[in-house]
């Protein structure tokens, strides 16, 4: 499987089994690790709707991108 870097600004959800499942939020910095066998990046997120002052940080498997769509959907509900 190919796995796909996300850029700085980009808006994700975050998915994994965690207290933060389902919250959106920002990518605001990104750190690679020299791949093995793929390559593994991982996210620091500043978090929508949560009380946490400092971007958290989650490998690129708990979190998906959400698309231009759901996004424009959202801000208008």
């Amino acid at each position: 499987m190919k796995s796909h870097m996300f850029s700085v600004g980009s808006r994700v959800r975050v998915v994994s089994y965690s207290p933060y499942r389902g919250i959106r939020g920002t990518v605001r910095t990104i750190h690679n690790i020299p791949p093995l066998e793929e390559p593994f990046w991982f996210y620091q997120i500043e978090l929508e709707g949560t009380h946490m002052q400092e971007p958290v940080w989650f490998p690129s498997e708990e979190v998906e991108l959400l698309s231009p769509f759901e996004n424009s959907s959202l801000e208008h509900v």
